[in-house]
Parts: C-alpha cells; sequence; structure tokens
C-alpha cells in the first residue's frame, strides 16, 4: 500500500500533472488580454482586471499595452479594486534576454517600483 507516486500514476500520469500545474500556475500570472488591433509589427491589447462572484463579474480597472512580435513592449493600467485606485506603467525589452521595469502609485502613500531580466533558453 506504500507505492510512490510514480508507480501509482505512471510515468506518463506524472507529466500530465506536471503539465497542467505548470499550465495553471502561466494562467494564473496574467489575466486574458484582449487584442484591439494586430499587424505583422505586433498588437494593441487591454487586459481587464475582472473579479467574480456567483452570479456576476465586474471590472475593476485595466491595463492597455502594444506589444511588439519580440516580446518587446509597453504599457499602462488602473485598479480600482482597492480604495484608492493605483496607477501603474512599464515597459519590457525583446529578444533572448529581456529586461523589465515598472512603477506603480495610488498618488499617496503606496509607491512600488519593479524590475526584471528574462533569460530565454
Amino acid at each position: 500500500m506504500s507505492k510512490t507516486i510514480i508507480a501509482r500514476l505512471g510515468l506518463r500520469g506524472l507529466f500530465a500533472v506536471l503539465g497542467m500545474a505548470c499550465c495553471a500556475a502561466a494562467l494564473a500570472q496574467d489575466g486574458p488580454k484582449v487584442p484591439i488591433q494586430t499587424d505583422d509589427k505586433g498588437s494593441v491589447y487591454v487586459a481587464p482586471n475582472v473579479s467574480s462572484n456567483q452570479t456576476s463579474m465586474e471590472t475593476k480597472g485595466a491595463t492597455v499595452g502594444v506589444q511588439q512580435q519580440d516580446g518587446s513592449g509597453v504599457y499602462t493600467g488602473m485598479n480600482t479594486s482597492t480604495p484608492r485606485p493605483t496607477y501603474s506603467v512599464g515597459g519590457s525589452t525583446g529578444g533572448n534576454t529581456s529586461f523589465s521595469g515598472g512603477a506603480s502609485t495610488d498618488g499617496k502613500d503606496n509607491k512600488g517600483v519593479k524590475a526584471g531580466i528574462t533569460i530565454k533558453y
């Protein structure tokens, strides 16, 4: 009765579970981006900040951005889910080594800066 998880699921089952977990984590990070205009250079999108309950959905701000084919882009947004609205702006470079940065504030006490590096291999 003390079989390991690999013995119970098999190797294929284990990979299926890991794949579903990775997909769920990737989907949880970013909300849906609704493209407004797309061409061969890139796309303009809106990513609404949506909260739902049992009977309806409510939009509490949105992000508007431009993303190019190489992954570079800029965005600006507003989040109204808190008592004071939070405004954000940021951008990222494209390519195999991408640098990103952004800032957010509510105009009073809540201020933040973020930066990151993404390396594709």
